[in-house]
């Protein structure tokens, strides 16, 4: 599989890609510069870090700033609060989220050092945020089963995938046990999509690839080259739903290594020889 630069955006921190079938668009988020993006073109600027952002069934997006979940209109760019966490610490911010099947927006928060097991996981329906997860450090990729009964997650610094059984209809989760654990000579696992064979696609940070994995039996089964050493997270679209689309960043990179990798912070393609799942919306 080819994979191929689409937009040269050298965003500092490039995360949460986002497909919306019926524009034919990819929403995506530069969180430090604290941008939201559709396609190569910056459509909003926020006040604080957009940690992530979803499809919004009666239109526009569900985005996060650092520590509270907004709604954003696309023709205004104009935002309006919904609702935020009692209890986030504030050196935690919001990183990856998204929707699961039946539209309740998922979203997790990490220590901005990086080091301290002070973030949470939380769903939020529109009404009521729940807090489904707590002591994670750094908040990461989370994806679904094709059939919504298995949720998959990622605590970065554990360089596991956790599965848990998923209540559709209370969107509760339990009995959480290791489906893919990945070597450190892989990279670190970020950001986290899945197809519709049911298997796991995930950037690595520091890895300068994307992986594929059988969260059943735990096994690699591919690995694509991507030319960035930092890829953050990946989204199935396209017209027919079989092209993957990667962000990437350019945080901490020093000059050599942006000489080496100088396409960091890039937004790029590649088709592959299968159907992902959609990007699901936000119901509330």
């Amino acid at each position: 599989m080819r994979v191929e630069l689409l937009h040269d955006s050298k965003a500092t921190l490039g995360e949460g890609p986002v497909w919306d079938a019926r524009a034919q668009t990819l929403f995506w988020v530069d969180i430090l510069n604290k941008r939201i993006h559709a396609n190569a073109d910056p459509i909003a600027e926020l006040d604080e870090y957009v940690g992530c952002i979803a499809l919004r069934k009666r239109g526009g997006l569900i985005l996060i700033k650092r520590l509270s979940f907004w709604t954003l209109g696309l023709d205004s760019a104009s935002s309006t609060f919904l609702a935020a966490p009692a209890d986030e610490s504030a050196t935690n911010r919001f990183n990856d989220g998204k929707c699961d099947p039946r539209g309740r927006f998922l979203a997790g928060t990490m220590d901005m050092n990086e080091k301290d097991p002070t973030g949470s996981l939380y769903s939020f329906d529109g009404n009521t945020i729940t807090k489904l997860l707590s002591n994670v450090t750094i908040s990461n990729g989370m994806t679904w089963s094709p059939d919504g009964k298995t949720f998959y997650y990622i605590d970065t610094p554990t360089r596991e995938v956790k599965a848990f059984d998923y209540d559709l209809d209370s969107g509760a989760i339990a009995n959480p046990r290791a489906a893919v654990t990945i070597p450190a000579s892989l990279g670190w696992p970020d950001g986290m999509t899945s197809d519709s064979q049911g298997n796991l696609w995930i950037a690595m940070w520091g890895g300068a690839q994307i992986t594929k994995w059988n969260p059943h039996t735990g096994q690699l089964l591919e690995q694509i080259p991507v030319p960035v050493i930092q890829p953050s997270s990946c989204v199935f679209g396209g017209k027919n739903m079989n092209e993957l689309f990667i962000t990437s960043a350019r945080k901490g990179l020093d000059d050599a290594a942006l000489k080496q990798y100088p396409l960091s912070g890039g937004v790029f393609r590649v088709e592959t020889n299968v159907e992902g799942l959609p990007s699901f919306e936000f119901a509330g």
